[in-house]
């Protein structure tokens, strides 16, 4: 009998880690004016701009296609799939954090929705007033005071951090479809689920690309602005962490700040 092996990570997946390598590199290519928060911003704008082409190429019209043509019914359930899958690996994060409630509850819905609601189908457990609390590994990180870096933006996965990104390995391998047998079968639910997630930011996207003057600056911010509510809601820390970014951007914008001014007279 032949021993099974471990799964790798999919050819798409093991090629983005090693482009984002690549962009954690490129630092060297920052001005001296660059946000502090987004030192790699000349490389990140180049990524944005291919991750645009792309998804103005592929995965928009493969999103719109599937939106049009996919009954409605249909889709709810290939969302609630998905996100059923979340909810286990969420409740391991949850855990880790020692956020005990909501653990419990993410773990409840996944048992609840895999058991009575067809595999995660249908979504018996929000029905039950049971909320959702997604949380990924980067957030356990940035949880235990692992600061969250340079934004980066990563080819095909788009926004993240250092922090979120040298995260990634450990959430694709907590992600159930990870370990799905056959190949074939993982990567085709792999490419559903990313045109799923595609077809639900239609319409947030066409708000976004109406309403932003600098796209790309208004994504990061918000992003950023995101994972730290997400990180630190009910606590201080992202104040604190506002705060010291600000305080490194005036530094820079003022090379004096804090030397002792010449003597005019010397």
């Amino acid at each position: 009998m032949k021993p099974r092996t471990a799964p790798r990570l999919p050819t798409t997946q093991r090629a983005v880690v090693a482009l984002a390598s690549l962009a954690l590199l490129a630092g060297c290519a920052s001005g001296p004016h660059a946000n502090p928060n987004d030192p790699l911003e000349p490389f990140n704008r180049e990524v944005s701009n291919f991750n645009e082409n792309v998804d103005a190429v592929v995965l928009k019209p493969t999103a719109t296609f599937y939106r049009e043509k996919v009954p409605p019914l249909l889709r709810t359930g290939v969302s609630n799939f998905f996100g059923n899958l979340g909810d286990g690996w969420s409740a391991v994060n949850s855990l880790l954090q020692l956020k005990i409630h909501d653990a419990a509850e993410n773990w409840i819905r996944f048992a609840t929705n895999s058991v009575f609601g067809l595999g995660g189908v249908l979504d018996i457990a929000s029905e039950a007033n049971i909320d959702r609390h997604k949380e990924d590994f980067g957030q356990t990180l940035g949880r235990w005071g692992v600061p969250a870096g340079p934004y980066v933006v990563l080819p095909l996965l788009g926004p993240s951090t250092l922090r979120d990104t040298l995260a990634l390995p450990v959430d694709w391998r907590g992600d159930p479809l990870y370990h799905l047998d056959p190949e074939a079968t993982r990567d085709s639910l792999y490419v559903l689920r990313v045109v799923d997630v595609r077809s639900n930011l239609l319409r947030a996207g066409d708000v976004l690309e109406g309403a932003a003057l600098d796209k790309y600056s208004f994504t990061r911010d918000a992003y950023l602005q995101k994972r730290r509510a997400d990180i630190f809601s009910g606590t201080r820390r992202a104040e604190d962490e506002d705060e010291a970014a600000r305080k490194r951007a005036t530094e820079r914008d003022d090379p004096n700040d804090g030397q002792i001014p010449a003597d005019p007279d010397q």
